[in-house]
């Protein structure tokens, strides 16, 4: 009985710190941004960090060109107290325009407090991968596909014949592309923006 008792209570509590979490993700982000932003502002968005991508790593123009789509967040925003929740908004991108928008959202647990804002990118570098996922209600990382994060040092190259997975993802920070990070579990949604 007290098993059975100690499992709800571990259930609602853990519900209790993820809706904690959810709370102090929307308390931290801007007003303009909990509101959604618009299709414009999204292009505009995605136009700077593909730009950024560009600049930043060599080869990274012709990688982009190369890809089947192109999926962007410029602006993800991750927040928590011990339980942790992260949400964005971009648009997938196929031969340079952009096709739809989408969210991506995230939970986590285990030590965290504060907050941290990061842009994705994921590049379909597979037609049929990039099939799948549109065709997908809400496609979850770990779950519907895997994503590589890649890493790239200063100065470092990419190069899309020596990569041989379906999708690949890279991860900035204000700094430049991040290390050691993961999407494991991120789910990304289609957005009606039209």
């Amino acid at each position: 009985m007290q098993s059975r008792l100690t499992r709800r209570n571990g259930g609602a509590l853990a519900r209790a710190g993820f809706s904690f979490a959810l709370l102090a993700l929307f308390v931290m982000w801007p007003q303009a941004e909990a509101r959604g932003a618009s299709a414009k502002e999204i292009d505009v968005s995605v136009d700077v960090i593909l730009e950024r991508f560009e600049k930043e790593v060599q080869g990274g123009k012709e990688f982009l060109h190369s890809a089947k789509g192109v999926l962007a967040f410029p602006r993800v925003l991750k927040a928590g107290v011990g339980f942790g929740g992260e949400y964005g908004e971009g648009a997938l991108r196929i031969g340079g325009k952009t096709v739809d928008y989408y969210n991506t959202l995230a939970g986590s647990f285990g030590f965290q407090f504060g907050g941290q804002v990061k842009s994705i990118l994921l590049v379909f570098l597979q037609e049929d991968a990039l099939t799948r996922f549109r065709k997908s209600e809400g496609w979850k990382v770990g779950v519907d596909g895997s994503v590589a994060v890649i890493a790239i040092g200063a100065g470092g190259d990419v190069d899309s014949t020596k990569i041989k997975e379906p999708i690949v993802g890279f991860i900035f920070d204000q700094k430049g592309l991040m290390y050691n990070l993961t999407l494991e579990g991120a789910k990304f949604t289609k957005l009606d923006k039209r």
